[in-house]
C-alpha cells in the first residue's frame, strides 16, 4: 500500500502526516522537531491552534529543506472574507517564517456567515492562482456545505479535512468528497478527540476498543498503528498527533504489516454515527469571533 496520495492538483503528499492541535506553544517546536527527524513530511497546523510560530521554528530546528516538507494550515473563522483571507495568509506566512504554502484551507463552514465563507475561498483561490499556495481546500464541510461551494467555485477543493475514526467514519462526506476529486483528510484519526481533556471524560476511547486490541494482538502492533494503517489501506490522509517521541515515531510505524479485508470491514463496523468534535452546523459566535493575532 502507497505511503502517499496525489491531490487533484498533481501534487503528491504523504499519507500520515503530523498534527499540533491542542499541542502548546512550548511544545509544538520540538515535537515538529522530533517529527520531522523521525521522517514526517507533512504538518499540518492552524491559526487558531495558536502555535504556527513555534511550527516553522520546528521546521527550521530540523535541518529538513524546506522543499522536501508539506506546510499545511488553516484560516480561522474571524478572518473570513475575501481581504480578510488574503490578510489571513500574509499573517500565516509572517509567523511560519515561509513565504509559500503548500496547502491552505478554511478552517470552518460558519454556517451563520456562509457568504464570508465563500468569499474567503475565492482568496484561496487567488492565492492559487497566484501560485502563493500549492493547493487550497476546506476542513469539517458536509455535503451540503461543500455543494452550495462548489456552485460558485472555479477550483474543486485539493482535501476536505473531517473527523475521522473508527467510531465516526462520516461515510457519505467522504463519498462525495471521491466523487468530486477531493481527498479526505481525517483528524483525530485514532480517536484522540474521544478523551481529550475538555471533551467529555465519558467518552470511551476508541484506543481502548476491544476489537481493535485484538486485530493489533494478530499483528504486533498498537491500536493506535491498526487505526491508521486502516486510513492508510482506505485512500484516506491521517493527521495524528502527539509530543511523546517514541509515539511519533509509532505512528509514522504502519507501512510494514497490512489489514485484511475482513479486518477493515470490521473497523468500519465500530462506526456508531455520532460525532465526538463540534457539529460543524453548529454557529459558535464567542469562539468563531476568536482574533487572530498579525505576524
Amino acid at each position: 500500500m502507497t505511503s502517499t496520495l496525489t491531490l487533484n492538483t498533481g501534487t503528491t503528499i504523504p499519507a500520515i502526516g503530523f498534527g499540533v492541535f491542542q499541542s502548546s506553544p512550548e511544545e509544538t517546536a520540538a515535537a515538529v522537531d522530533t517529527a520531522l527527524r523521525s521522517g514526517y513530511r507533512l504538518i499540518d497546523t492552524a491559526a487558531a491552534y495558536g502555535n504556527e510560530r513555534e511550527v516553522g521554528e520546528g521546521i527550521r530546528r530540523s535541518g529538513v529543506d524546506r522543499s522536501e516538507i508539506i506546510l499545511e494550515t488553516k484560516v480561522w473563522v474571524s478572518d473570513f472574507g475575501y481581504d480578510e483571507a488574503l490578510h489571513a495568509f500574509d499573517k500565516a506566512t509572517g509567523k511560519l517564517g515561509f513565504d509559500r504554502l503548500d496547502i491552505f484551507i478554511l478552517h470552518q463552514p460558519a454556517p451563520d456567515r456562509f457568504e464570508k465563507t465563500l468569499e474567503a475561498y475565492r482568496a484561496l483561490e487567488t492565492l492559487f492562482a497566484d501560485e502563493r499556495v500549492g493547493a487550497i481546500g476546506v476542513s469539517n464541510f458536509m455535503p451540503h456545505h461543500l455543494e452550495k461551494l462548489l456552485d460558485v467555485a472555479t477550483v474543486v477543493p485539493a482535501l476536505n479535512q473531517i473527523e475521522v475514526h473508527p467510531y465516526f467514519s462520516q461515510p457519505a462526506v467522504q463519498q462525495l468528497d471521491a466523487q468530486h476529486g477531493i481527498l479526505t483528510q481525517a483528524w483525530s484519526p485514532i480517536g484522540g478527540i474521544t478523551f481529550y481533556p475538555g471533551w467529555g471524560e465519558h467518552r470511551r476511547s476508541v484506543l481502548e476498543d476491544d476489537t481493535i486490541a485484538q486485530i493489533a494482538r494478530v499483528h504486533g502492533k498498537s491500536p493506535a498503528q491498526v487505526m491508521l494503517r486502516w486510513h492508510v489501506q482506505e485512500g484516506r490522509s491521517a493527521i495524528p498527533k502527539s509530543v511523546n517521541p517514541a509515539r511519533i515515531a509509532e505512528n509514522l510505524d504502519v507501512f510494514d504489516f497490512e489489514l485484511t479485508a475482513d479486518e477493515l470491514a470490521v473497523i468500519d463496523a465500530l462506526d456508531t454515527g455520532e460525532r465526538s468534535g463540534p457539529d460543524p452546523d453548529v454557529a459558535r459566535p464567542e469562539r468563531f469571533g476568536m482574533v487572530i493575532p498579525e505576524a
